[in-house]
C-alpha cells in the first residue's frame, strides 16, 4: 500500500497524475480495510478529495491539449473539440 501524499505535495501542478492516482488508490484500500479510527478515516477522506481534484485538473488540462493539437489533413494545427461519451 502506498502512503498518502503530504498536504504540501498536493498543490496544483506539483504532483504527477499517475502518482496522485496511485496515492488515491492506496487511500481507498486503507479506508476499505475497516481497521482505521474515525479521525484517521476523516483525514484520509480529506486527502482523497484533494487528490481527486488534482486528477480532475490534470485530465482537464490534457483534454485542452488534445483539442489544441489536432492536425487537419494538410498538416496544419487546428482546434478540434474533444468528443466525450456524453455527446
Amino acid at each position: 500500500m502506498s502512503k498518502p501524499a503530504k498536504a504540501g505535495d498536493t498543490a496544483k501542478g506539483s504532483l504527477p497524475f499517475e502518482e496522485a492516482l496511485k496515492n488515491l488508490d492506496g487511500i481507498v484500500e486503507a479506508m476499505e480495510s475497516d481497521d482505521l479510527p474515525l479521525e484517521t478515516l476523516l483525514a484520509r477522506y480529506e486527502e482523497g478529495a484533494r487528490l481527486v481534484k488534482i486528477c480532475q485538473e490534470k485530465l482537464a488540462e490534457a483534454e485542452v491539449k488534445i483539442q489544441q493539437l489536432e492536425k487537419n489533413a494538410a498538416g496544419e494545427m487546428k482546434l478540434k473539440p474533444f468528443e466525450t461519451a456524453e455527446e
